[in-house]
């Protein structure tokens, strides 16, 4: 499933294009600890942080199958070369999908900028000022800054708007530019 070159496709609207990516850290012990971030490009919302000790391509598509079951799922995700990406599980999910991978070009990061952006963030503001002394504690304190990110910092680039904020404002347009004419007329101020 995986995207022929061509000129990058911008997102115009959510869940067109999701980019993930992984960052790495480590517990207090000095053992390895991975997290697998995932990025709508539009409403730069962080749809999940997967943390584990180690992740492999199935718990990529584990991932992806939980967001699909909230109702979320991309057209395109933007994807490095990484062995989790390239592997036959997640290109077997995505052609089941409809979901196109497109792939970054070798030693291109900017082709994925904006989970590389988000990643940097993450680093700077979760894994680089807190102590985690296990999975389960790096679980909960990187969900927490998640939610923080999604829910509570304004972003120059959404009219300072949260990511949430700006995805729901994007929802009711949406919802509200479906209704029907008639409807309008017959919920009009009246109505209560």
């Amino acid at each position: 499933m995986a995207a022929i070159r061509r000129e990058r496709v911008l997102a115009t609207g959510l869940d067109q294009v999701w980019s993930m990516d992984f960052v790495s850290d480590a517990l207090f012990n000095g053992k390895r600890l991975r997290a697998l971030a995932l990025v709508d490009e539009f409403s730069r919302e962080c749809l999940a942080i997967h943390v584990d000790g180690s992740i492999v391509a199935a718990d990529v598509v584990e991932v992806m199958t939980r967001l699909n079951e909230t109702g979320r799922q991309p057209a395109r995700v933007r994807v490095d070369n990484g062995p989790e990406f390239i592997s036959r599980v997640l290109d077997c999910w995505a052609y089941k999908q409809g979901v196109t991978l497109d792939f970054s070009r070798p030693g291109k990061p900017t082709d994925n900028a904006f989970v590389e952006s988000f990643n940097g963030k993450f680093r700077a503001e979760c894994l680089n000022t807190h102590w985690f002394l296990s999975l389960d504690d790096a679980r909960q304190k990187i969900e927490t800054w998640r939610q923080d990110y999604n829910q509570v910092r304004p972003h120059s680039s959404l009219g300072w708007l949260t990511p949430e904020e700006f995805a729901a404002s994007l929802c009711r347009t949406e919802t509200s530019s479906e209704t029907p004419p008639e409807f309008l007329l017959i919920a009009g101020p009246d109505m209560g």
